[in-house]
This record gives structure tokens, C-alpha cells and sequence, in this order.
């Protein structure tokens, strides 16, 4: 009698099964040039690189995909079928470092973002990188949004170039913090403006005549606002005797240093000073500490903006603050407009934070003792 020979079903292996995610991906359109990094895929499925790169090359000999040295792996339009991307419901925030290297204040209200988004059934992804922020990022824009679809992308701490870029993608796209004049991208922000132009209000008010503003050299839209509310605070007070100095460094200890050395060698020199970013702030009162400075004895400082660790400083500094609530609560909405229709109701809006006086202003010495 003749055996029957029956056929065992083979199990498919885990290098064929990631082919196959890979195929129906690229079929689904989920991505749109590239590939999204191999680091990437193997933690998102769960693969080994080896699995990985074994799935890759079965795509490559098919001629769905191809490599480009020193720049990713490539998806040939001609074998893949080009689907619209579904709608999704996760969004994108980029920023140009890390979150352990951000300001405590920012890193908060993205958590609270976050938070926020988790409950209505969305994700946030933090994408960092300075290739996305130098002066001409098309090309490393292009392939991170190729790569990393989302159906809203949220940009933080960025330069003209990263606004203008998106502006002309027409990604859903929203900026966190203000824009460039000239560019046409939602945005939320403080308003700095109106805050620089109080602060100049402030310090005219106690009797300062000589201010000076401290800012970074290489200036955001919102450093740029500020700039032209507390020149603009000064121009429209009542005192025609009124000064403003401009102080501009880089971000480093030893320009903040120099920068306040030689307005101080003025004559004569501010006796209030406005501070741009709160770790400046901390190199400030500190160098001016070791030059013998009273603060606010001597001189007035005030921190254009809060975070944490000010409140640790004796005295505790005069600033304005914004909880991370409230700011991540301000980007929420159109957010969620982007992922439901590309667009938003209310272009732009701007908080206007609380001022806390703080022990670091007072009466200028020619108005305590006259």
C-alpha cells in the first residue's frame, strides 16, 4: 500500500511577516518617499535589525524599495500602489533639541500637551534635531515628514526658515510660540509685545530712566515682539528723558558676561534691566553679584520669563508667568481642528501673562531719596 503523503502548513516566518507589514504599509501609503530609520521600525514592531534588514532586502529584490547611500532607504513609486493616507489622529511637536536639554517650563507644558491628547485618543511624538533648524532645511524636512506622517505637526522654538518651509508644504501645521511677519502659519504664543511693553511701564513707573533690554542675538519672532513693545513702552511713556540700551549676545556664559560688562561701562550706565530667557536671567544676577551689584539695591532686574527654579532664588525675581496648563490648553484646540480638517477657526491667539513683582525691582535711588 502506498503512503499518503499529507502537507504540513509551514509556519511563515517572522522575516516574511515583516516583508508583508512592510508591503501593506507602503501599499497603504503611510509613507510617502522614505522609509522611516531602521531604529525606528525594529522598536515599533518589535523586531531584530537583523529581521529587519533580511525584510528590507526581500522589498529591495522585488523593487519596491531601494537604498540611498548615506540617506535612507527609498519607496519606488513604480511598485507601490499610491493610496490616500488615512486620517490620523497623531501629531507631531519638533523641536531642535531633546527634552532633557529644554527649558524645565517647556518640557512641562508638552507633557501637559501630551496628557491632554492622550485623553481624546491621540498621540503626541517629540521629533528633535538641528538639521531641522539651520538656515536651509528642505531637504532634511522633506524626508523627516516623508518618513514620520502625522496628521498635524506642532513646531516649537523655530527660526523663519522651519515657518517658512511648512508654510509652503501646507502640512497641517501649527506654530508653539509666534510667527515670522509675513508668514501665514496658525500660532499660539505669550504675548510679548504687550509684555515687554508693560515691563517697560514697570520699571519707567519706579522712577528708572536708563533701561536696558538683554536679549540673544539670533532672535525669535517672539524676542522680536518684545524688542518693539519695550522700545515702544519707552517711546510712549511721559518721560521724555527716558533711555533704552540694547544688549544683544550669544547663548553662552562668557557673552552674557561681556555683554552686561560694557552696557554697566556706560555713562551713565541702566539702573534696571529687562532679561530675555530665565537661564540668562540666572547669569545676570549672578555676574552682577560678583561686580558687587545690590539687587534690587543697586539695580533692578526683571526675567521676561518664568520657569521653575526662579522660584528657588533669593530674591525671588521679578517676572511674568504662565502656568503650563494654560499654554498647552491654548494649543489644544487647533491641534484637534488639524486632525479633523487641516484647518483652524482662530489663526492666532496670545496670552497675557501675570505679572510678579517679585524682590527684584524697586524705586530708582534718585526717586527713594528725593
Amino acid at each position: 500500500m502506498v503512503p499518503v503523503v499529507r502537507m504540513i502548513p509551514q509556519k511563515q516566518s517572522l522575516v516574511d511577516q515583516t516583508a508583508a507589514v512592510l508591503r501593506n504599509e507602503i501599499d497603504a501609503g503611510t509613507w510617502r518617499d522614505w522609509l522611516p530609520s531602521e531604529r525606528f521600525l525594529c522598536e515599533q514592531w518589535q523586531v531584530s535589525r537583523n529581521t529587519l534588514r533580511a525584510a528590507l532586502s526581500q522589498l529591495r529584490q522585488e523593487g519596491s524599495l531601494r537604498s540611498v547611500h548615506g540617506v535612507g532607504t527609498k519607496i519606488s513609486r513604480g511598485k507601490a500602489r499610491q493610496r490616500r493616507v488615512p486620517a490620523s489622529r497623531e501629531v507631531a511637536l519638533l523641536i531642535p533639541d531633546p527634552l532633557d536639554q529644554v527649558r524645565p517650563a517647556q518640557a512641562l507644558w508638552i507633557d501637559e500637551l501630551r496628557g491632554m491628547l492622550n485623553e481624546r485618543n491621540c498621540r503626541l511624538h517629540v521629533l528633535h534635531g538641528h538639521q531641522y533648524f539651520r538656515n536651509n532645511p528642505g531637504a532634511a524636512l522633506r524626508k523627516l515628514t516623508s518618513q514620520n506622517p502625522h496628521g498635524c505637526w506642532v513646531v516649537a522654538l523655530s527660526n523663519h526658515a522651519v515657518q517658512r518651509w511648512f508654510e509652503k508644504s501646507a502640512l497641517p501645521c501649527i506654530v508653539a510660540g509666534s510667527t515670522y511677519e509675513g508668514v501665514k502659519l496658525p500660532f499660539r504664543d505669550i504675548d510679548h509685545w504687550a509684555l515687554c511693553h508693560h515691563a517697560a511701564g514697570a520699571l519707567l513707573g519706579r522712577g528708572h530712566r536708563r533701561v536696558a533690554l538683554l536679549m540673544q542675538k539670533s532672535k525669535r519672532a517672539g524676542d522680536l515682539r518684545s524688542e518693539e513693545g519695550f522700545m515702544a513702552g519707552v517711546a510712549q511713556s511721559p518721560h521724555p528723558d527716558a533711555k533704552v540700551t540694547l544688549g544683544y549676545h550669544e547663548s553662552t556664559v562668557a557673552s552674557i558676561s561681556r555683554t552686561l560688562r560694557r552696557l554697566l561701562a556706560n555713562k551713565p550706565p541702566p539702573t534696571a534691566l529687562l532679561v530675555i530667557n530665565p537661564f540668562h536671567f540666572l547669569t545676570v544676577v549672578s555676574q552682577l553679584k560678583q561686580m558687587g551689584y545690590q539687587i534690587p539695591g543697586d539695580i533692578s532686574v526683571i526675567s521676561r520669563d518664568d520657569d521653575t527654579f526662579l522660584t528657588f532664588l533669593v530674591p525671588t525675581p521679578a517676572r511674568y508667568v504662565v502656568s503650563s496648563h494654560q499654554f498647552a490648553k491654548s494649543l489644544l484646540r487647533p491641534v484637534l481642528e488639524l486632525l479633523k480638517t487641516g484647518g483652524v477657526v482662530r489663526h492666532s491667539s496670545q496670552i497675557m501673562p501675570e505679572f510678579s513683582p517679585g524682590g527684584t525691582l524697586a524705586r530708582a535711588k534718585n526717586e527713594r531719596t528725593g
